[in-house]
């Protein structure tokens, strides 16, 4: 897809996930909720993060319609999260966002190529985030978890073997888990 590394101003806490996670990772744990995209800049540091800067503007109305994309992926995944399945409300947000490109695919002289469109520049970057979601949709809606750490809000795709990975971070989740487990048997 695009070369993604790290925008060193991005601060959220999650970073490299596939791009529909990644999207709604732009939420994460804090008093109040921080959001990466309560401003421009931060729509900004997400789309160099993500790999997309030099594909997207980053204007007002790209903005609303990533923040439009991430309520329908939230919505969809909180539906996987409680009932194993995207509601036909989520469903409807999705589409609502994907009717605004589609994919188009042609045989050039380097062999099949594929171009996505879309009806306006603010439309690519959402649309290739919830086109990413229904990628993941098929790789296994079961992998698609929410972090076990019951303060945390991230998603994660999970790509363990055995598909038994609990936490978006071993090193701050998982460890907080463990750390907490020790100090209750501590204390008994």
């Amino acid at each position: 897809m695009t070369d993604r590394t790290a925008d060193p101003r991005d601060p959220r806490p999650l970073i490299g996930e596939p791009l529909a996670l990644d999207l709604l990772n732009t939420r994460w744990a804090g008093t109040p909720v921080n959001d990466l995209l309560d401003e421009p800049d931060g729509f900004r540091t997400w789309l160099s993060s993500a790999g997309l800067a030099d594909r997207c503007r980053a204007g007002e109305a790209g903005l609303v319609a990533l923040r439009q994309a991430r309520e329908a992926l939230a919505e969809a995944v909180r539906g996987l999260d409680e009932r194993g399945e995207v509601g036909a409300s989520a469903a409807a947000g999705l589409n609502e966002v994907l009717r605004h490109g589609r994919l188009r695919r042609e045989l050039g002289a380097a062999g099949p190529a594929e171009h996505v469109e879309v009806d306006g520049p603010q439309w690519l970057a959402a649309w290739l985030a919830v086109d990413d979601f229904l990628d993941l949709l098929g790789r296994g809606a079961h992998r698609i978890k929410k972090c076990a750490h019951e303060a945390c809000i991230l998603h994660f795709f999970d790509t363990s073997q055995n598909g038994r990975r609990r936490w978006c971070s071993m090193a701050v989740c998982g460890n907080r888990a463990k750390a907490a487990r020790h100090y209750e048997k501590a204390r008994a």
